[in-house]
């Protein structure tokens, strides 16, 4: 069985439910429509130089190629024997460019990480 993991360039403060209400938005076809951000662009290249979706690949973690991408956000279905390093690169990554990270499964959010000034 796949399973999803999504990253969304919502605003660092975003709430776990902010984030929810833009994943239930984009199931119900309501979009951004706008150019894609920065964050999900830089996401987007540096995911797919490690792990290409346009072209299957028996070792692909993908399900489904290509990604899903809309402008403010990066949907991942993942075979079910994804290796975890694939899954701590989508973690880091994420944190990397400031996108929160939601596991649609069961609801759970991870915000990008707090930077405090010096």
């Amino acid at each position: 069985m796949s399973f999803d993991l999504i990253v969304w360039a919502l605003p660092p403060q975003a709430s776990t439910a902010q984030v929810r209400q833009a994943q239930q938005r984009c199931h119900q076809g309501e979009h951004v429509q706008s150019g894609p951000t920065p964050g999900i662009v830089a996401f987007y290249r540096a995911i797919t130089a490690s792990y290409p979706d346009q072209s299957p690949r028996a070792e692909s973690p993908w399900e489904v190629t290509p990604l899903h991408c809309g402008p403010d956000h990066i949907e991942m279905r993942m075979r079910e024997d994804c290796a975890d390093q694939v899954l701590l690169d989508i973690e880091r990554l994420a944190a990397e460019h400031g996108l929160h990270l939601l596991d649609p499964q069961d609801g759970t959010v991870y915000p990008p990480p707090v930077t405090v000034a010096g």
